[in-house]
């Protein structure tokens, strides 16, 4: 963890603090539950922020209202738009149905119809275009340049991760010491970026741990290159933090500042951790949550006689894909 309060960084927690203030009366405070297993596990204390638990079934609903909301506090009236097939286009959804305003989320055809439906519960444009996430994404950028519409990043925004790190916030006021580690799943960075910003100017000996599947871990290649590194994505449960990031992304030189080291897991890993949140908790979780979980799994003796906090990002897994890892 970096200890020298960098202006930055500094400008970055003064936005997660009113980001707090700013949704804390449209999201849940999500519970901090005690794991006595995987407690017992590492010979350690281990805690579970659930996020798996909040409106949308994700940590998404956060940034995506507190952006909405700071375009509404700063008289900015561009109709905003995005690009996702998961629990960002979800979040997004929720918070434009929340605040009354107009909204576009495009998806690609081939779009999962369960996070198609659970978009539709909102009242929000719905766009298709495309086969994948990526063409889909590419048009929704040009699209909206074109336009003068607000493109709204999952990740590549600072009210973006200002709202994601609105969670290390209440992780501080729930424990009664400063944790020793907090992982955290890390897809494009935003998750981790907050609250490693926001642990970092409030408990700087706080060791930040970033978890991403084997299949999918660019940003922790990246920031151990020092340099971005083009990585080839394959298919893994982890699907809310598959994919690569913007070279440019504010989320990367964040992740080389604040991320003290990375843990790759396997897919075989990730599916241990969701069938063991299942038998051990009787919580169901997606695979990214899983990734964090099965992280403390593999390297257990490192979290030893200390205190550590496990982000479980999200609990949106799909009924054909969970069936797939408990009977696996």
């Amino acid at each position: 963890m970096v200890t020298d309060f960098r202006p930055e960084l500094m400008d970055l927690s003064t936005e997660i603090t009113q980001a707090h203030h700013r949704i804390r009366e449209d999201i849940f405070q999500t519970p901090l539950l005690y794991s006595n297993w995987l407690s017992g596990y590492c010979n350690g204390e281990v805690y579970l922020k659930l996020e798996s638990e909040q409106i949308t079934g994700s940590f998404k609903a956060r940034g995506s209202l507190n952006k909405l909301k700071w375009l509404q506090e700063n008289d900015i009236s561009k109709l905003p738009v995005t690009a996702s097939t998961g629990n960002h286009g979800l979040g997004f959804a929720r918070a434009c149905d929340l605040l009354g305003i107009d909204g576009k989320v495009f998806l690609p055809h081939n779009a999962v119809e369960s996070k198609v439906e659970a978009i539709k519960n909102y009242d929000v444009e719905i766009e298709f275009h495309g086969q994948d996430p990526y063409t889909t994404e590419k048009y929704t950028r040009q699209t909206a340049e074109e336009q003068g519409w607000i493109y709204v990043s999952p990740y590549n925004d600072p009210q973006i991760v200002a709202g994601q790190g609105t969670i290390a916030v209440e992780i501080l006021e729930q424990l009664s010491n400063e944790p020793d580690n907090v992982l955290a799943t890390v897809g494009g960075g935003g998750l981790i970026s907050g609250i490693g910003t926001y642990i970092n100017n409030h408990a700087s000996d706080t060791k930040i741990i970033g978890c991403q599947p084997e299949n999918s871990p660019e940003m922790g290649i990246s920031v151990r290159a020092g340099v971005y590194k083009e990585v080839e994505s394959k298919p893994t449960l982890s699907d809310g933090s598959a994919g690569g990031f913007e070279p440019d992304s504010i989320t990367f030189n964040l992740c080389k500042k604040l991320v003290d080291k990375f843990i790759f897991i396997s897919e075989d890993e990730i599916a241990g951790a969701i069938r063991s949140m299942v038998e051990r908790h009787s919580k169901l979780v997606e695979g990214s949550a899983g990734v964090a979980i099965a992280s403390l799994l593999k390297q257990p003796k490192q979290f030893a006689n200390q205190t550590t906090v496990i982000v479980v990002c999200g609990a949106n897994i799909s009924s054909d894909k969970l069936q797939s890892v408990l009977c696996g």
